[in-house]
């Protein structure tokens, strides 16, 4: 009779779990943030793919109002990737940054003659995925050697396809395969 150390086993699956979760980054959700959509992706756009630091350097230097809430929420993430993963804010980088739209908040303005007219207030709900520059790297890499292979298929250069009898000639020799 076997006795199976539970301990043991959790740890082993912990340790697992923990290796994915590095990879996958730390989270930060803006929700039912008080600007629209339009104006934070216009600020979001410029801090997509750069480090932690660049973007808070650039987040801190641009006229729009819609910088101040992004820059909060990107320090949020900072430092939940600093305290849940142990990760060092200067080697984080912007994986991915997400606007959506959110619902419109209505309220209403007392007008002449007793009536109402509708004010409404659009929300967005932001997501900022910050990963570590390492993992980063992997996955740099496995991208660039799918395109390099795919490069090195495509021996064909534009110099030999001038003519549309030397594409036809390379067709049927079985040079260019046509897809």
């Amino acid at each position: 009779m076997e006795i199976i150390n539970i301990k043991k086993l959790r740890q082993k699956e912990n340790d697992e779990n923990s290796e994915l979760n590095r990879k996958r980054g730390t989270y930060a959700f803006g929700r039912y943030m008080t600007m629209s959509a339009h104006k934070a992706q216009r600020v979001v756009n410029q801090i997509r793919g750069r480090s932690y630091d660049e973007a808070s350097m650039i987040l801190g230097f641009m006229p729009y109002g819609a910088c101040y809430p992004i820059w909060k929420l990107l320090n949020s993430a900072a430092a939940n990737a600093e305290y849940k993963k142990g990760f060092h804010t200067t080697e984080l980088f912007i994986k991915k940054v997400q606007v959506n739209k959110g619902p419109m908040r209505k309220k209403s303005k007392p007008r002449a003659q007793g009536r109402l007219s509708i004010i409404k207030r659009p929300t967005c709900h932001i997501t900022i995925l910050l990963q570590h520059r390492f993992f980063m790297k992997e996955s740099r890499k496995k991208k660039r050697t799918l395109y390099e292979k795919d490069r090195q298929q495509a021996t064909v250069t534009y110099e030999s396809l001038r003519k549309k009898n030397e594409i036809l000639r390379l067709i049927t020799a079985g040079q260019i395969k046509i897809c």
